[in-house]
Parts: structure tokens; C-alpha cells; sequence
């Protein structure tokens, strides 16, 4: 029987043609030993195997579809405004929560009512679940947001719902930074914190858009900035030009973590981490 009194958590995943991770996006959120989970799956229309996944695991969702969209941010809008519970996240489909990390996100919470968006830590992993390295997540607020000090992993983020109409929806022009967007206006209405703990696994794989289109990233977090009435004598503008003479190199450095992961596995067999096999 579940417990009530305590707050309903909805996470939504927006997926297309990621059947090769889709289910253990998905055993990462069922598996969690929090009890009031509300689970929401919006698929794009994938004819990957993705539906059949879905299927077998539609008595365990609240709610999933698999239909034609505007792409990402257009999907986690779709399943934010069928989410019912008091904490908000998403989980992209090819990312994966850690046990524990939703009973942990909930007890904090609890005990900061002042807060209303935290972030944990996360992995990096290969396409096998294989570790290779952790995110540089770090603390931030609102103004060292606004300078470009993000440091927030999206999958080890939660905010509370009820700030969700102050802000909502996400801006769908947006194909990179909807989630930095989103962070900026949170945190202008609310203190924002960071708890060390490992909460989630941001996959790197050769199709994830972190590696194909991070150039992608930049001149949207300045729109962001340029919305917000900001300066092009600022510091997060000053980072845009330093970072736009090296975007070319810089996706080279996530292609060479997931490079020496397999050179290293291929001297010394590990096992990957069974939790985000779903096993």
C-alpha cells in the first residue's frame, strides 16, 4: 500500500529511437526504493523497438505515448503537463538514476521547505554502463548561472512543481539549453542547492547530442543571457567567445574518456555496473 502523507515524485522521460538504452533509462526509475513514483514516458513516434519496451512496461507507468512531436523539449512539456506530483524532474532515455537517489532528493527536501530546486552529482558512463568518469558538478546560483557557471547535471536535478506555473513551459526554439533556460528563471524565484551525492548516470555515446551538436549550447545560453536584458560585457559572454574559438577541440575530450574506457576494458574486462542494466 503506499504512504500518502508523503509527496508524490513525477519524472518524465522524453525518448526517440532509443530503444538500445530505453530500458534501462526506465528499470533505473521502477527500481528506486521510493514509494510514490508517478512515471511518464513520451516517446516520439519511434520505430526503433521502442514501443514494444514501452508495452511491457505500461502496467508500471502512469502514463506513456509514443506520437509524432516537436522533438525533446516539446515532449518533457507534454509530460510535465500531465505530471501530478509536488517534485518535477526528467530523465532523458538514454541517462539513469542511482538506487536510492529519489528517497535521498525526497529527504532533503523535506528537510529544506526553503529550497526549491536541488542537483546531486553524476556519472559519466559509456554505452555499456561502464564508468568513466564523474561530472564536474560544482554549487552555483542564480547570478554565477547568469555568468555561465552552470555546473548542474540535468539528470540529477529535482524542483518542486508548484514553481512550474511561475515558469512553464520550456521554450520548445530551444534544442541544447532548455534546461539551463529553465534553471535561470527557477532560480530567480527560488534558492537553488547542491547536495554531494551521486544521484544519476549522464551517458556518453557516439548519437548522444553532447557529443554531435554541443556547439549547439553556447549561442543558446546566450539567448538566454540576451533575454534577460544582459550585457555583452559580461562574463558568461566573454566564456561564449573564449569557447567559440575552441569549440572545434572540445568535443575531443568526451570522444577520448569514452576511448580510453574501451582501450582500458580491452586490457582488463570489467563488469558494468549491474543496477543500470536493470539487473
Amino acid at each position: 500500500m503506499q504512504n500518502d502523507s508523503i509527496p508524490l515524485v513525477s519524472i518524465v522521460t522524453p525518448s526517440y529511437n532509443q530503444a538500445a538504452y530505453l530500458e534501462a533509462a526506465i528499470c533505473s526509475v521502477l527500481e528506486q526504493d521510493y514509494p510514490r513514483i508517478e512515471y511518464i514516458v513520451i516517446d516520439g513516434g519511434s520505430k526503433d523497438g521502442s514501443v514494444e519496451i514501452l508495452e511491457s512496461y505500461s502496467d508500471r507507468l502512469a502514463y506513456w505515448v509514443s506520437e509524432s512531436d516537436a522533438g525533446q523539449t516539446d515532449a518533457i512539456n507534454k509530460g510535465f503537463d500531465r505530471a501530478t506530483g509536488q517534485i518535477f524532474a526528467w530523465l532523458n532515455s538514454d541517462d539513469l538514476y542511482q538506487p536510492g537517489a529519489i528517497s535521498e532528493m525526497e529527504a532533503y527536501f523535506q528537510k529544506h521547505p526553503e529550497i526549491g530546486l536541488v542537483y546531486g552529482d553524476a556519472d559519466f558512463i559509456d554505452d555499456d554502463g561502464n564508468w568513466i568518469g564523474k561530472f564536474p558538478a560544482a554549487r552555483t546560483d542564480y547570478h554565477r548561472l547568469r555568468q555561465g557557471f552552470v555546473h548542474m547535471p540535468q539528470q540529477a536535478t529535482f524542483f518542486r512543481s508548484r514553481l512550474w506555473p511561475l515558469v512553464c513551459p520550456l521554450d520548445t526554439s530551444f534544442y541544447f539549453a532548455m534546461d539551463y533556460d529553465l534553471w535561470v528563471r527557477l532560480a530567480a524565484l527560488t534558492p537553488i542547492d547542491y547536495v554531494k551525492r551521486t544521484w544519476a548516470a549522464f551517458r556518453l555515446h557516439s548519437d548522444a547530442k553532447t557529443m554531435v551538436s554541443a556547439d549547439q549550447c553556447w549561442p543558446e545560453m546566450i539567448r538566454v543571457h540576451r533575454r534577460q536584458d544582459g550585457s555583452n560585457w559580461s562574463m558568461i559572454y566573454s566564456k561564449f567567445l573564449i569557447r567559440r574559438m575552441l569549440e572545434p577541440f572540445l568535443p575531443y575530450r568526451l570522444y577520448a574518456r569514452l576511448w580510453l574506457q574501451r582501450w582500458a576494458l580491452g586490457r582488463e574486462p570489467a563488469e558494468p555496473l549491474r543496477y543500470w542494466r536493470g539487473g
